[in-house]
């Protein structure tokens, strides 16, 4: 074990190179300035103790660090694990109808059933079934009002939110990696110096871990854990690998999978609600940016893992830190580093022309935050979205498309691998 272990740190200390290393920093930092804020606004909708606050942030940075770092070196791919930025928006609404113990059971289940799925090697078989502009919709249904409460906030401090979306266009146009980063400089620079910070809330500690002994309910199932599962595999697993094959690694996603799923189960009693992929900082650290060899890229997984883990520590301080921003700061902060997540997630639920009534449906339903029965509107926009899908994809004969409508649908949807489209009456056909 001690040759091995002294193997690896000789091959890591060879491969070694700063842009990995600031790489990785940079994908860390991006993860704390954006996804973190969520967190503290799912728990100031239930009112969940700041003990328990940072019992949540110490669980997902110390198993973000410790599975980056193991798979990072073990595969020799840039690998960055995170918490679910969109499983966290989920809970700002969800969080508040249940008890934190029956919580901490629904993230349990979610994650057995994810690692289920990857111990099963079913990825790919599942993702191939699940209609993708429903599984977007509703991505984009839950993110909306994090979107729009940024513009809501204006009217409060408008000199403030202003002033960071102004810094978000600026970085998106000049230094796109950073715009996020340029945001939060912006906005704790505006706050300290209109005297807006509560700088007397600060305090320097370590994270404490607290046990929640978890509960199992049918009401918690239903609106966390079935949610959660769906919005990991296709929000966060399918980008996340999209990314590393784009970047050239065949990695398998089983084992990404399964160690991601492991490591929910062990540290869900402290809080930990979902570990997976990461996907926009993930970019970061497997493009040429990190390095021009592919081969010694790795090394930023492994240094954003370190990062996570310090951070980790210090989830105390972190917790004081974002409790001394003003509301609309943290609520500025989370709509612009989720821009990104929502276009995207609006883009994929429109691509197919043949589901986009089914996704529309499902994202006004999600986007409502109706509730019925008890069940969140995340739950029903899934349900009302397949049914639509399975109504109005029933094999039907097609209608006599009017002059203009078939060029118009076709021209607006991109075509999928395989499919041949009609042509007009009169073009030729390519043979």
């Amino acid at each position: 074990m001690a040759t091995r272990q002294a193997t690896f740190l000789r091959t890591l200390i060879r491969d070694f190179s700063l842009s990995a290393a600031v790489a990785g920093f940079i994908a860390t930092v991006i993860s704390y300035a954006g996804p973190l804020v969520i967190i503290f606004q799912a728990a100031k909708a239930a009112n969940l103790p700041d003990a328990v606050l940072s019992s949540w942030v110490w669980a997902i940075s110390i198993g973000s660090g410790v599975l980056g770092i193991v798979l990072s070196l073990r595969l020799k791919v840039p690998l960055v694990i995170a918490w679910s930025a969109p499983g966290s928006a989920l809970l700002v609404a969800s969080l508040p109808g249940v008890s934190l113990n029956q919580a901490v059971g629904a993230y349990l289940l979610s994650s057995l059933l994810i690692l289920l799925v990857g111990l099963s090697g079913a990825f790919d078989r599942i993702i191939g079934r699940l209609p993708a502009a429903i599984s977007a919709a509703m991505l984009a249904g839950i993110l909306f009002s994090f979107g729009t409460q940024l513009f809501v906030s204006v009217k409060e401090k408008p000199l403030l939110v202003l002033a960071m979306f102004a810094a978000y266009l600026l970085g998106k146009r000049l230094l796109p990696r950073y715009a996020v980063m340029a945001v939060l400089v912006t906005g704790c620079s505006i706050a300290l110096a209109t005297g807006e910070m509560n700088a007397s809330a600060l305090v320097i500690g370590f994270a404490t871990p607290v046990w929640i002994t978890p509960e199992f309910s049918w009401h918690a199932t239903l609106n966390i854990a079935l949610p959660l599962v769906m919005v990991a595999l296709t929000g966060q697993f399918v980008p996340g690998i999209a990314v590393l094959r784009n970047d050239g690694y065949g990695t398998p996603a089983s084992p990404i999978i399964a160690s991601s799923a492991l490591g929910t189960v062990l540290l869900a009693p402290f809080g930990c609600h979902g570990l997976n992929l990461a996907a926009i900082t993930a970019a970061i650290c497997s493009g040429r940016e990190s390095h021009e060899d592919p081969g010694r890229r790795y090394v930023a997984g492994v240094v954003g893992g370190l990062f996570y883990l310090l951070l980790g520590l210090f989830g105390a301080t972190l917790v004081s830190l974002f409790s001394a921003f003003p509301r609309e700061l943290v609520a500025a902060l989370a709509g612009l580093a989720l821009f990104a997540a929502i276009a995207g997630a609006l883009a994929g639920s429109m691509a197919v022309a043949e589901d986009r009534e089914a996704a529309l449906i499902t994202f006004l339903v999600t986007a409502s935050g109706m509730s019925l029965l008890g069940l969140s509107a995340a739950f029903w926009g899934l349900i009302f979205g397949l049914a639509a899908h399975l109504l109005l994809g029933v094999h039907r004969p097609r209608a006599q498309a009017r002059p203009g409508l078939l060029a118009l649908d076709e021209e607006a949807a991109p075509m999928r691998p395989g499919e041949i489209r009609r042509q007009a009456p009169g073009a030729e056909r390519n043979a």
